[in-house]
């Protein structure tokens, strides 16, 4: 049986475009520089270095951040055949031209805060939202895209759980190579991933 991508790929999508995709804070940077060393080709502008918060790099390009407000998104096919990394909140504003294979990551969203928290006062500010406001906030969003991406016809999604590509980083590096059907170095990919990194984790329930 001829797959819908399979269609879709000889309808005039061309490649399809691999995204790497989650909350902020969630292991995207992380997934990027595993499919990085796996082979794949990355859209990255190098603009935002690597930091204190991400001490491997952060793996953008600066102009997904005006996917909302650009009326001019032709620059995105540019991506085919590339992994590029997009933020939940503006995948919805990925243009339909293209085919989209989405890697999600997924992670406690206690954790998501208090990473987000930290980076904040990195920065020398304070978010005004309370957590538990913010948690309800982003677990409704996080609702949202996954009906979005499951009615879309263009797009098929892969979740992952950061922990769990911390705790086995090579069974989900085969995940990913099996979900993007690409010859990627699994080994390459696991051999990135720093458990030393995992620094908000939530503290196990007595």
């Amino acid at each position: 049986m001829i797959s819908f991508f399979k269609k879709l790929f000889g309808g005039g999508y061309g490649m399809p475009i691999y995204v790497i995709s989650g909350l902020p804070r969630s292991g995207t940077s992380m997934a990027m520089k595993m499919l990085d060393a796996g082979g794949l080709g990355t859209v990255v502008d190098g603009r935002r270095t690597a930091d204190d918060d991400n001490p491997k790099g952060y793996f953008e390009d600066e102009r997904v951040k005006h996917l909302h407000e650009d009326k001019d998104k032709s620059w995105v096919k540019e991506a085919r055949g590339k992994v590029i990394k997009v933020i939940s909140f503006l995948l919805k504003e990925l243009p339909d031209e293209n085919f989209y294979k989405v890697v999600f990551l997924r992670r406690d969203l206690d954790e998501v805060l208090a990473s987000q928290n930290k980076m904040l006062v990195n920065r020398g500010e304070k978010s005004e939202t309370p957590d538990e406001r913010m948690k309800e906030l982003y677990a409704t969003h996080l609702q949202q895209v996954e009906n979005l991406l499951s009615v879309r016809p263009n797009y098929e999604v892969l979740y992952l759980h950061y922990t769990s590509i911390l705790k086995d980083p090579l069974e989900n590096a085969k995940k990913m190579k099996a979900f993007l059907g690409l010859d990627l170095d699994v080994n390459a990919m696991a051999g990135v991933v720093d458990p030393d990194l995992y620094r908000n984790r939530k503290e196990a329930k007595a």
